[in-house]
């Protein structure tokens, strides 16, 4: 077992939780990642655009200020801040595309029904959460074991 990436899991998830908390408690958000982007990119006049793209510029510059500090590397490969699309840009942005189409019937993604909404204990994020890692369960079992594409 591989201790050092369990390490970093833990500290990651204690960071998300951290966040997660103070920005419910300092501003009343719930640290949904996808209603964040979607405030940003409606820009809707509220007055909490700055907090949004805070958020956001943290997200995109933690995995840099790793490699810049040399506290690791998030990709698992030398030099790269993240690893290689496994299925080419194409099915990336099939992927994205399909993620945000789901964010949205979902009312919500991973970090505000899986972090927030859990340790809220809220009903629709229960049903949300298990809804979704049950798919994305069946997903990686239909692309590696039936299409047979993938590690």
């Amino acid at each position: 077992m591989d201790w050092t990436a369990s390490l970093h899991g833990l500290i990651g998830g204690v960071l998300i939780g951290l966040s997660a908390t103070w920005l419910m408690a300092t501003l009343g958000r719930i640290a949904g990642i996808s209603g964040i982007i979607s405030g940003l990119i409606t820009m809707r006049p509220s007055g909490d655009y700055a907090w949004r793209l805070a958020f956001l510029l943290g997200l995109i510059s933690g995995p840099v200020l790793i490699m810049l500090f040399s506290l690791g590397n998030v990709a698992g490969e030398p030099e790269a801040v993240i690893g290689a699309p496994a299925g080419g840009a194409g099915i990336m942005l099939l992927a994205g595309l399909l993620v945000g189409f789901g964010t949205g019937i979902g009312s919500g993604c991973t970090s505000g029904h899986g972090v927030c909404g859990l340790a809220r204990l809220s009903t629709r994020s229960i049903v949300a959460t298990v809804t979704f890692m049950a798919m994305s369960i069946a997903t990686v079992y239909v692309v590696r074991h039936v299409i047979g594409g993938g590690a």
